[in-house]
């Protein structure tokens, strides 16, 4: 999972709304409280969610709406330890993901930027862990 900051920031395009997190293509995953995953195309106002903070502290939010657009997007990808990565973003100067300098426009992105993710090495049918082995490109 690619941790994907809630429009908190000040930009010149929009006014910080800090409940708001643009969180990727329909197919891309949440995480919830329990410690599972559901895909974004099934949330529904009133799921909980967990978010997470770039320390790794968590809690719980409720959904107040899902709103699926028709947006311009791009691919970003990460490897990790031999393991690639990757998520669809909006392509917005409003959608920020966090880098070692920190929150980082997805725009601004360039290759071997180092991101912030959350990563298992385990499978996940149906949201849940599973002993297994899964291949996705």
């Amino acid at each position: 999972l690619f941790f994907v900051h809630a429009e908190t920031a000040k930009s010149p395009y929009v006014a910080s709304r800090p409940f708001r997190v643009n969180a990727g293509a329909v197919h891309a995953y949440a995480r919830t409280p329990d410690g599972g995953t559901v895909y974004l195309s099934e949330l529904e106002s009133g799921d909980e969610v967990q978010l997470i903070d770039t320390k790794g502290s968590t809690r719980e939010a409720i959904v107040g709406r899902v709103k699926i657009e028709k947006r311009p997007m791009f691919r970003i990808s990460a490897d990790y330890e031999g393991d690639r990565v990757t998520m669809l973003l909006q392509n917005a100067e409003t959608i920020k993901v966090h880098t070692r300098e920190g929150r980082t426009e997805v725009t601004d992105l360039e290759p071997g930027d180092e991101m912030l993710i959350y990563y298992e090495d385990t499978a996940r049918h149906f949201g849940e862990a599973v002993e297994e082995s899964i291949i996705e490109k």
